[in-house]
């Protein structure tokens, strides 16, 4: 199963739980969660979502194997839902949803802080955003939502240098609301979740509305942008060195590129 969903005090827990790989988005894992968001909205006992990462990884983003396949693969099939559908899923989630980051977030792992209402963060885990490292465009309508919830200038550090993020940084900047140990983090982040879950329903979805609404058509247009980037990236000189370099387990050398790369 690579999904763990439990219900208490309409507080429902989804873990992502493929820790063998830190939790990396391959296309049942999106097609999963995205599921299970589906699932959660139209659900009249849950309140409010809280999503966590079963191991030492929150999520290592997209699964770059897969990524792999996909470029260069003819015959590859992807899911029902795919990157998109999940986005779509949490661009629409009417309910809070609560992350609590327990270890590293890559790419996938750390842009769904756009999309989240509080995020909790332990010390133990860390955030990066490698699309400059590994050729590609930024995700997740982020190229909107990190100027938005960090600042210009944290965004654009965060969307360009493709460095390690930590808690303390990742604070300071407003990326996440609370920082905790290991130990706490889980209680933490559920105690804050049961807070919001006792109260009405009706009211945390008018809460969520009006605050998302006003920028919903933004946020989809800079998906479609940044999807655009994306595909035209994809499969290119840097994202080929990239990915074969990470399944050759070396470095990228992007120096050698045509003119333009």
């Amino acid at each position: 199963m690579v999904l763990l969903i439990e219900d208490a005090k309409r507080v429902r827990t989804i873990t992502l739980n493929r820790p063998d790989a830190l939790n990396a988005f391959n296309e049942e894992l999106y097609d999963a969660t995205a599921e299970a968001l589906l699932a959660a909205a139209a659900d009249d006992s849950v309140a409010v979502v809280l999503l966590t990462g079963a191991g030492r990884g929150f999520s290592a983003g997209t699964d770059l194997l897969e990524m792999h396949a996909r470029a260069t693969d003819p015959a590859f099939v992807p899911g029902k839902h795919g990157f998109i559908g999940f986005l779509d899923a949490l661009v629409e989630f009417p309910k809070p949803l609560v992350l609590a980051v327990n270890g590293l977030g890559l790419g996938i792992g750390t842009t769904i802080l756009g999309f989240a209402d509080l995020a909790f963060m332990s010390t133990a885990a860390k955030f990066k955003c490698p699309f400059t490292s590994l050729g590609v465009a930024p995700e997740a309508a982020s190229s909107l939502l990190f100027p938005q919830l960090i600042g210009r200038q944290n965004a654009a550090w965060v969307l360009m240098s493709s460095e390690w993020i930590s808690p303390e940084v990742a604070l300071e900047m407003g990326l996440v609301w609370k920082v905790c140990s290991p130990e706490e983090l889980l209680a933490v982040a559920r105690d804050h979740a049961e807070v919001l879950a006792a109260k009405p329903i009706s009211s945390l979805r008018a809460v969520k509305r009006t605050m998302t609404e006003p920028h919903r058509t933004a946020v989809r247009e800079a998906r479609d942008r940044e999807n655009a980037c994306f595909a035209e990236l994809m499969g290119g000189p840097a994202n080929l060195e990239a990915l074969t370099a990470f399944a050759e387990g070396r470095a990228p050398d992007f120096t050698g590129l045509p003119a333009g790369w």
